[in-house]
Order: structure tokens, then C-alpha cells, then sequence
């Protein structure tokens, strides 16, 4: 059995192999001279105090041992189908649902509104240059879902509903770097990402899955309590053993269909607030405490969260040397999000600062329906839209914003489209207005430096989650009232990013 041991070493040494096994060898003397290999399990930064140290986690091998290969790739049956199962959305919980099910000898048939990736990126091109939103090609729908080109962070708490290892292999088996199995924060960047989701799309393909593309679920046909088939664009109907519905957070016209169709969905909780933009040389030096960042550090990331005004205050999504993008699925309205690519290096650091979103926030002027939060979250999107009469996003001075001042000018900001100077209590509800003013008025003073008027408040970031559940039995994961209905990932309120909902649809997948 290896010897588990963590050490800490300085940035300039951390990747030198050699340095390491001094390192361990200074540390344990009485093994130095039985060292066979060492095998490094996590790596992270602590920068708590100086000098900033990396600490690696570590097994180390003593007279002979090796370590043994932990790559745990999925074995694809080739012995025929016994059932087909549609799968509505090709994001990630739709990916793994279908390696799973392929794994379990079931054909997966993928049924993806927007196009393959690489051409998603004309539309992209489209939003970002000409304001021109295809609703159904975007940064949100399209193979390889919102996560493909929005960012590709791999971090996730959610370790106990299946196998967070198992996700990171698979990406690295179809390309990721191997640095995502060891990283503490993993990341593979909106550049690379999109190879990767091709490569598995191939794969696939190639055991017998099927994928359908510019392919929208506009109706299914339901007997004696299950679905029998499932309609695509109002014409193509396709026969299946059970569907799993894993279309995202903002696939709004799911949520009507069932919600039409009288099966029953849910208004839940969500956040709504703006993406914040930082130079991050800033970000570098209130993290590192160092005027000009060493080298061999990666550019600096946070995650803040306290309590405003009865409302949770948090940052999300945080975007070192990132881009803040434009996330609007329909047109008329307003949203933003961020991505960074792999190597992190953008001049500007942006992240979600958003507030909670509960019942008693939309329920006087929407009511406690099922489709009521999702309304509210609409209405705050339109109303950004109709500020600018774009997708030109709304933005304010984090400064004037705690001052209640319009911006008279606005810093450079990353933000593609462009931003206008609007003063965002006309755009979000007073009670995130005053929880945003309270709450960064508070990381100002935990994150000295933060709260500066070189930073940039861009509205609006509404699709942190979905705002409705699709509930599903705890037992077997079907919905209550229709047994071959399986909510899954983002859009049903049971994950929240890539990985999580890659679990997700492997946990689906069995289930079914």
C-alpha cells in the first residue's frame, strides 16, 4: 500500500518532478532510500499567508510498488440493442446518459435543438457582432450545451451521487488534459472544450447511438401513463422505451409543454443579479498580496458569500482571465454570462454576483404557479433588453452603483456586444438592488480592493438555475405521474454545472 503523504512547495517548484522527490524524501527520511515512484492525487493553492506555497497530496511508493492504472473508461456493449431510449438535449447530463446507457446495452437516440458545435460558432459570431439571436443556436443550446462555450469549469460538491473521477477521466480520455484528475479547481476552457465534445459525439456514434440535430421535442404521446413516443418539429414522431429529459436551465418551451400538457412541474428558488468585472491584475493582488503576480501562478479566482437584507449574496461562476458573453435565448431580452479559456490569460476577471430569489419575491405580482418564477425572471430580462434596446447590456460603476449615481463614463469591459450606462435599480427588483449594495459594500471590506471603481457591474446574470423543478421520485428517478419520464440535469432542478449534471445522467441512465 502506498504511503499517503502532502507536502508544500514553492510555485517555481511545484511542477518539477525532481524538486518533489527531494521534497518528500526531506520530509520522510526514514524511507527516502525504499522511494519507488510517487503519484501526485491533488494539487492546490494556498494563499493564506507568505510565501504562497502549493500543496500537493500524494501517494508514495516504496520497493517495487507502482501505482496501478486508475483510469475507468466506459466499456461500450456491441451485443445488439434491447430497448431505445430518447434523450432530449446533448448537453453534458445528455452525453453521460448516453455513454451510459450504452455501457448498459440500450441505444440512446439524442434528440439536440441547436447544431453541432463547430457550427454553433457562427451563430455566436452572429450574437457577438451583429446582436443577432438564433433561438435556437446560442450559447445555451446547441451540442455540448451552456457549458461548451461557457467556460468548462470542472469544480463541483456534489461527490456523494456518483462518480466525480469517472466524469474527469472521460473528458480526459477524449482529449482534456490529465492536469483536470489533479487540479483542485479543474478546467478545460471554452477554446478546448468544443474538440473534446466532438470527439465523444464520434464515439458515440460509432457504438450505435444515434444523434438528431436542429431537432426540437415539440410533443409526446402518452398511454396509460407512459410515454410511447416522442415528437420532434411538430412532425417526425419516434417510438421509445422511456425518455430522459435533460434539456437545461433555459429550455422555457419544455417547461410550457408540460405545463400544458398537465403534468406537473414546479416553481422553485433561484439567483438573479449581474456578472462583476474586475482587472484582473486586481483580483492578483488582493489573492496573492503581490503587486505583479509571479509566474507560476495561475491568474487569481475568488469565491465570496454572506448575507444582505434577509437574501444570500454570493459570487458565481467566476471567470479568471475571462470574457463576459452574451447567454439570451430568444430575442427581447438581455442575459450575460462568462467563460475564460484554458489558459486563463484575459486581461479582465468577471464572475455572477447574484442574490436568492424566493417565493415571496415573485409571488405578489406572479403568483405561486408552476411557471410564476420563471415569469419573474423573464420580466427582469426584458426589462434589460428594453434599457439599451439590445443585447447592448445595461452597466454601472461599482462605485456609483453603492453611491446610487448614474456613471458618467464606464471602464473598457469585455463584453463583446457592448455596455451602456444605465443605473441598475431601473433594470433589477429593489430588494436585489439593496442586497447587492449591502453585500459588496461587505466584500469590500473582507477583499480590500474589491470594491473599486475600476470594476464594472453588467446586468443581467438570471440563469445561474433553472427557475422550475420537474420532480421526480427519490426511489426510482421517474417523474410521479409519468413512469418513463425521467427529469435530469440542470433544466429539472437536480445539478448545477458540468459535472453534476454528467453525474446526473449517468444516475439517470441506470435508473432507467
Amino acid at each position: 500500500m502506498p504511503l499517503e503523504i502532502e507536502i508544500k512547495l514553492l510555485p517555481a517548484d511545484a511542477f518539477d518532478e525532481q524538486k518533489t522527490r527531494d521534497a518528500v524524501a526531506l520530509s520522510q527520511p526514514h524511507i527516502a532510500s525504499d522511494i519507488n515512484s510517487i503519484q501526485l492525487i491533488k494539487r492546490s493553492i494556498d494563499a493564506r499567508k507568505k510565501p504562497i506555497v502549493y500543496v500537493l497530496k500524494l501517494n508514495v511508493f516504496l520497493n517495487g510498488e507502482v501505482p496501478e492504472s486508475t483510469v475507468n473508461q466506459f466499456e461500450i456493449k456491441q451485443n445488439g440493442f434491447s430497448q431505445k431510449v430518447a434523450i432530449i438535449g446533448c448537453g453534458p447530463a445528455g452525453i453521460f446518459a448516453a455513454f451510459q446507457l450504452l455501457e448498459r446495452g440500450i441505444q440512446p437516440i439524442i434528440i439536440e435543438r441547436g447544431k453541432p458545435v463547430k457550427e454553433r460558432r457562427r451563430d455566436l459570431a452572429a450574437l457577438n457582432k451583429e446582436l443577432l439571436v438564433n433561438p435556437e443556436s446560442n450559447y445555451c443550446f446547441g451540442e455540448g450545451g451552456a457549458g461548451t462555450y461557457s467556460d468548462g469549469k470542472l469544480y463541483t460538491r456534489s461527490k456523494k451521487r456518483g462518480s466525480v473521477e469517472r466524469v474527469l477521466q472521460t473528458f480526459v480520455q477524449y482529449g482534456a488534459n490529465a492536469d483536470i484528475l489533479i487540479d483542485a479547481h479543474p478546467h478545460i476552457g471554452t477554446n478546448k472544450l468544443p474538440h473534446i465534445i466532438e470527439k465523444m459525439r464520434e464515439s458515440i456514434l460509432a457504438n450505435g447511438g444515434e444523434i438528431h440535430f436542429d431537432t426540437k421535442l415539440t410533443d409526446f404521446k402518452i398511454v396509460d401513463g407512459a410515454i410511447e413516443s416522442i415528437v420532434c418539429n411538430n412532425d417526425t414522431e419516434i417510438p421509445v422505451s422511456a425518455v430522459i429529459l435533460a434539456t437545461g436551465h433555459s429550455a422555457r418551451d419544455i417547461f410550457h409543454l408540460l405545463n400544458d400538457k398537465k403534468i406537473l412541474v414546479e416553481a422553485k428558488p433561484f439567483a438573479l443579479g449581474v456578472r462583476i468585472e474586475h482587472p484582473q491584475h486586481i483580483i492578483d493582488t488582493i489573492q496573492y498580496k503581490q503587486i505583479k503576480r509571479d509566474e507560476n501562478l495561475p491568474p487569481a479566482a475568488y469565491s465570496i458569500v454572506t448575507q444582505a437584507e434577509g437574501c444570500g449574496v454570493f459570487s458565481f461562476c467566476m471567470c479568471p482571465g475571462g470574457i463576459i458573453a452574451p447567454a439570451a435565448t430568444d430575442k427581447n431580452e438581455t442575459v450575460v454570462n462568462g467563460w475564460s479559456p484554458s489558459k486563463r490569460n484575459g486581461a479582465f476577471a468577471n464572475s455572477g454576483l447574484v442574490v436568492t430569489v424566493e417565493p415571496k419575491h415573485w409571488q405578489a405580482q406572479y403568483g405561486m404557479g408552476p411557471l410564476s418564477a420563471l415569469a419573474f425572471q423573464q420580466s427582469v430580462e426584458h426589462t434589460a433588453y428594453q434599457s439599451t434596446g439590445s443585447i447592448i447590456a445595461p452597466a454601472q460603476r461599482v462605485e456609483d452603483f453603492i453611491q446610487n449615481k448614474i456613471s458618467s463614463t464606464l471602464p473598457e469591459c469585455s463584453y463583446i456586444p457592448g455596455i451602456k450606462s444605465i443605473e441598475l435599480k431601473h433594470i433589477l427588483p429593489d430588494f436585489i438592488i439593496k442586497a447587492m449594495r449591502t453585500g459588496l459594500t461587505h466584500f469590500g471590506k473582507t477583499m480590500h480592493g474589491y470594491r473599486t471603481s475600476e470594476a464594472v457591474l453588467v446586468g443581467v446574470e438570471s440563469r445561474t438555475s433553472s427557475p422550475v423543478r420537474i420532480p421526480r421520485n427519490k426511489e426510482n428517478l421517474q417523474h410521479p405521474e409519468i413512469k418513463n419520464l425521467f427529469p435530469c440535469g440542470e433544466g429539472a432542478g437536480y445539478a448545477g454545472g458540468i459535472v453534476s449534471a454528467a453525474i446526473d445522467g449517468m444516475v439517470c441512465a441506470n435508473a432507467v
